[in-house]
């Protein structure tokens, strides 16, 4: 179906410790792409464009957060600019630097990315993949 939603992803979730201090943190770098807090209820916040994509909050079971070895959150941005602007705004709201901004070899040519970690540790990625590229490379 045309219409059809071509993700294969519904949302996903990560705990925090310090939900107030998440909060903030993602509605200043996720709004450099666009995204907003679509939904919130007490210790909780779903973040989205258009309906909640991404969540963060305090653990239901009210054990402490814990970061996943080997787990990253990667989010779509419409151009290098974008992601530049996640990059600069994660540092400067606290987060490790985990991968600059550029290209990455293995990712394929139009790949342009960068990696941070948030106070919590957990890894997320802003990345933009070129279409006209992709395209003119045959990728697809």
């Amino acid at each position: 179906m045309a219409d059809e939603n071509p993700s294969i992803i519904s949302h996903v979730s990560l705990g925090t410790n310090d939900f107030p201090a998440a909060r903030e943190f993602y509605v200043r770098v996720l709004g450099t792409l666009g995204c907003r807090i679509i939904m919130e209820h007490e210790g909780a916040a779903a973040f989205g464009k258009a309906y909640p994509e991404f969540w963060i909050q305090t653990p239901f079971d009210g054990a402490e957060a814990s970061r996943g070895n080997g787990v990253h959150v990667g989010f779509m941005a419409q151009s290098k600019a974008e992601v530049n602007a996640f990059f600069k705004e994660a540092i400067s709201a606290g987060a490790t630097e985990d991968g600059d901004p550029g290209h990455r070899h293995d990712y394929g040519e139009p790949y342009y990315g960068c990696f941070v970690r948030d106070f919590d540790g957990h890894k997320i990625e802003a990345a933009f993949w070129d279409l006209e590229l992709a395209a003119k490379l045959g990728m697809i």
